[in-house]
């Protein structure tokens, strides 16, 4: 999952993003999109401390985790694509790249009958054993 999030910062790197500020604004844009929520607002639905070392993908169940990833590797397809010159330009890409990951979740919810935004944190224990992906059908 590193790899792709490190894939995404080359690519704005790239387009001339360099200040830690625009990259999270650039973030909470596909977060937003994605899950209706931005990364601090979705820290806070988890119960994770804003002033603690808590890496919100650590607390991901995987489902969270596969939209972001959709929502990261869409943006960056974009972005290489149409290669995007201002910051204006590439907070429009990673709108669009969070919107095909948030109508994938929205369809996916739709599916199986609940969201797949969770309260509950993979770090404190708190996922059943199939929400870590450890129990088979």
């Amino acid at each position: 999952m590193e790899w792709q999030r490190q894939n995404l910062t080359d690519e704005w790197k790239e387009r001339g993003i360099e200040k830690k500020r625009d990259y999270a604004i650039l973030t909470a844009e596909i977060s937003k999109a994605t899950f209706g929520m931005t990364p601090g607002e979705y820290k806070k639905h988890k119960n994770i401390p804003t002033k603690s070392k808590g890496n919100l993908r650590d607390n991901m169940t995987d489902l969270e985790l596969i939209f972001t990833m959709l929502g990261e590797k869409v943006t960056t397809e974009i972005s290489h694509q149409e290669k995007p010159e201002t910051f204006t330009e590439n907070k429009l890409v990673a709108g669009r790249g969070g919107k095909v990951a948030g109508n994938a979740r929205k369809d996916t919810e739709k599916e199986l009958g609940r969201s797949v935004i969770s309260n509950e944190n993979y770090l404190s224990g708190q996922l059943s054993d199939n929400e870590h992906g450890k129990l088979e059908d």
